[in-house]
């Protein structure tokens, strides 16, 4: 089975989407430890289990758009992450 270049290229933009992730999870796992206020850090995972999820979906189907799980999944991670991102954010810049 051979690779072709959209499913290597959707493949390959998962993991640095992944590592600035994971950047944000140590980031907030930083603030929960130094400050004692909670980041819910561990729930960073979620979202990078569904990008992949995602990416790995649009991969196997060999279409650039228009499979509803894929885009589900994509759409659900950002939706999760928003709120995660919000309240990291609010724990960095708040002075107490």
């Amino acid at each position: 089975m051979s690779l072709s270049l959209n499913q290597f290229l959707t493949l390959y933009s998962w993991f640095p989407l992944a590592v600035l992730l994971m950047f944000m999870l140590l980031i907030g796992r930083f603030y929960e430890k130094f400050s004692g206020t909670r980041t819910y850090f561990r729930w960073f995972a979620v979202p990078v289990i569904l990008f992949g999820v995602g990416c790995v979906r649009y991969a196997s189907v060999m279409k650039l758009n228009g499979d509803w799980l894929a885009d589900l999944m994509l759409g659900g991670a950002g939706i999760f992450l928003l709120p995660l991102s919000i309240r990291l954010y609010q724990v960095m810049v708040t002075q107490k």
